[in-house]
């Protein structure tokens, strides 16, 4: 029940964010939108870095392998799975008019709904992984670790619902539409969270590369999408401030809970 919980709350992040559609005003300012961007932007790499690739090298050295080997061959299996997801899936990002992956005839809003929930894929794997990690025991990584990475990814996920709850009620979408769209972008983390455990308990050999996964499709997600974004037109410098926001606010978490 208390893992349950733990991997609901990424979600939960989601949704109250999406929730925003029902107070705020049709669009967020472009500046806020830029420091948002870039605070889930400094989360997501602090997490990957003290959350799952540093863990990862410490308990491949635990296990006699080559300490740095899997966290390096995982790290770049998630940016290669990341990039085949992307390449292959349709879907649009803000501020653009161009769409990505395949050519299909979906709607503009299921393809911004659909760039948003490839966000959420890494996300819900390295909270699944963590957690599998605090199950199995005999790790470096601690239930209380895998309740703060939740926790920062929930802090991250809430602009991020916003983000894309309140576009689409800029397109015409109604604000309870809106608000189902952006929430159930972030039902593919508690979904992947619990297929990345289930497979992490059955391999445990393999938890140290499944860490370093997630930690690289997460980047893939930071330095393919949420960073351009953030430095894309006048004061750049605002997500730039968000990064740093972000990173503290994460690498503390961690520090302090782990």
């Amino acid at each position: 029940m208390q893992v349950l919980a733990g991997l609901m709350i990424p979600f939960a992040g989601t949704a109250l964010g999406s929730a925003m559609v029902f107070f705020m005003r049709n669009q967020i300012h472009r500046g806020v939108e830029k420091l948002l961007l870039g605070f889930a932007s400094g989360v997501m790499i602090a997490a990957s870095v003290w959350s799952l690739l540093i863990p990862a090298i410490d308990m491949a050295g635990e296990q006699g392998q080559i300490a740095w080997l899997p966290a390096a061959a995982g790290f770049l299996g998630g940016m290669a799975f990341l990039l085949a997801l992307d390449s292959l899936i349709p879907h649009l990002h803000l501020e653009s008019e161009e769409p990505e992956g395949v050519e299909s005839n979906l709607k503009k809003t299921t393809m911004l709904v659909l760039a948003v929930t490839l966000h959420n894929i890494p996300e819900g794997m390295s909270v699944g992984v963590t957690f599998a990690g605090a199950l199995i025991g005999d790790t470096a990584i601690t239930m209380a670790g895998a309740f703060a990475l939740a926790v920062g990814i929930a802090i991250q996920n809430f602009p991020e619902g916003a983000i894309i709850s309140m576009p689409l009620r800029g397109e015409g979408v109604s604000r309870r539409r809106a608000f189902a769209y952006g929430a159930l972008s972030g039902i593919v983390e508690p979904v992947g969270a619990f297929v990345t455990i289930l497979l992490a308990e059955r391999i445990v050999k393999a938890l140290p590369a499944l860490l370093a996964f997630a930690a690289g499709a997460m980047i893939y997600v930071v330095v393919e999408e949420l960073i351009p974004e953030a430095q894309s037109g006048e004061h750049s410098n605002v997500g730039t401030v968000g990064v740093a926001v972000g990173f503290v606010i994460m690498m503390i978490l961690d520090v302090a809970l782990g």
